[in-house]
């Protein structure tokens, strides 16, 4: 993941020290200047959303279909229906560190969604849901950690958190100014559409 945050030239995986020593593009000439040409551009913000997110091409090529056939703009919605996935509620919500350690925590089944256990990350919540730790992973040294460093971190106002609980209430779907992913969705909505 160093290597591809240093690529696209932003940190994806949040705190990386190795990223903020060699902010400069990995390999023997990433010191040098390419070609900046329009297509690297929209290449560049599609990989960064895919990267952040932890989402396959296949896949991200299904959500921006799904976005371009919703009303409203295509970019606002694809960055919605990759907020409102289940790993990057978890994560956004405090309950763990990184999209990848909220990835893990969801397949191995910690979480329950209205009261149904739901171990797929893909899972797309919607307003008014409310996601709870499973009763015997409350005590798990993951969710320890969480409770006590809760107050460390920023959740989004789209969302609420109740760390000694270890639940999240979503309260509505995130609009495109309270996502603070730092992507140009209208390069990745340019990208696709040429095809």
């Amino acid at each position: 993941m160093t290597k591809k945050s240093r690529r696209l030239g932003v940190d994806l995986v949040g705190g990386d020290k190795a990223f903020e020593r060699r902010p400069y593009p990995p390999g023997m000439h990433g010191r040098g200047r390419p070609k900046e040409s329009e297509y690297l551009l929209q290449l560049r913000e599609k990989q960064k959303a895919r990267y952040s997110y932890g989402v396959l091409e296949k896949q991200f090529r299904r959500y921006y279909e799904e976005a371009s056939r919703r009303s409203g703009k295509t970019g606002d919605n694809l960055l919605q229906i990759l907020e409102s996935r289940l790993d990057n509620v978890v994560y956004r919500s405090g309950l763990a560190r990184t999209r990848r350690q909220a990835r893990q925590l969801v397949v191995h089944g910690h979480f329950t969604v209205n009261g149904v256990k739901v171990n797929i990350p893909s899972y797309r919540v919607s307003a008014h849901d409310i996601i709870d730790v499973k009763g015997k992973s409350v005590e798990t040294t993951p969710f320890i950690i969480a409770r006590e460093t809760h107050a460390e971190r920023v959740v989004p106002a789209w969302l609420e958190v109740m760390p000694e609980r270890l639940r999240i209430l979503v309260h509505q779907l995130p609009t495109r100014q309270q996502i603070d992913t730092q992507v140009a969705e209208h390069l990745i909505v340019e990208l696709y559409s040429k095809n």
